[in-house]
């Protein structure tokens, strides 16, 4: 039965009892979770840390959500913005490795039809992960939302609180990016 209940149905639910957020808790927190990693390779404590910060953010700010708005998107900005206040404040970014798989990536990448699908198929997605750790943040985020979190560029707009003219330029720059991460690493291997 909460199976069938709507986001915005949910939040009313935890709006009128505390006890009901806990079926937003358990809709979202592995898709989170999952976010999490995939913008900052963090440990899997790390993870629970800041899952738990997330969700005591949500929970406090559940009154001010928008309904108007769509919930997934308020909850990654949220996600988003504990991220990078973590960054912030520990000042450690992931360390990156490179590796001779590189030139395979590339040519998956020059089949421009949902590359980054196959990409993440190629490898479990290891080799794609440590190439987004190259990018800038900006870059990394608007690739892990539209090409792994599967968000509309309405949605990525959304969370990340800028035009979806400037979102759309976002990913085209990123693509471009990655390219030339994944040429450069592959140059650097020949070396």
């Amino acid at each position: 039965m909460i199976e069938e209940k709507t986001d915005k149905e949910l939040v009313k639910l935890a709006l009128e009892n505390s006890d009901n957020f806990r079926y937003l808790v358990e809709r979202y927190e592995e898709k989170i979770g999952r976010y999490i990693r995939r913008i900052s390779m963090v440990s899997n404590e790390d993870v629970e840390d800041l899952l738990q910060e997330i969700f005591i953010s949500i929970y406090r700010n559940l009154n001010d959500f928008d309904s108007d708005l769509k919930f997934s998107s308020w909850i990654y900005r949220i996600a988003r913005n504990k991220v990078i206040s973590r960054w912030r404040k520990d000042k450690n970014t992931p360390k990156v490795l490179r590796s001779e798989e590189s030139l395979e990536i590339f040519n998956i990448i020059e089949d421009k039809d949902d590359f980054f699908a196959k990409l993440v198929q190629h490898d479990d997605g290891k080799e794609v992960y440590k190439i987004l750790n190259m990018l800038k943040l900006e870059y990394k985020e608007v690739l892990v939302l539209k090409f792994l979190e599967d968000k509309s560029y309405l949605e990525i707009a959304d969370i990340l609180k800028k035009p979806m003219g400037t979102i759309a330029t976002l990913i085209n720059r990123a693509k471009k990016q990655f390219k030339s991460k994944v040429l450069q690493d592959n140059l650097n291997i020949k070396d």
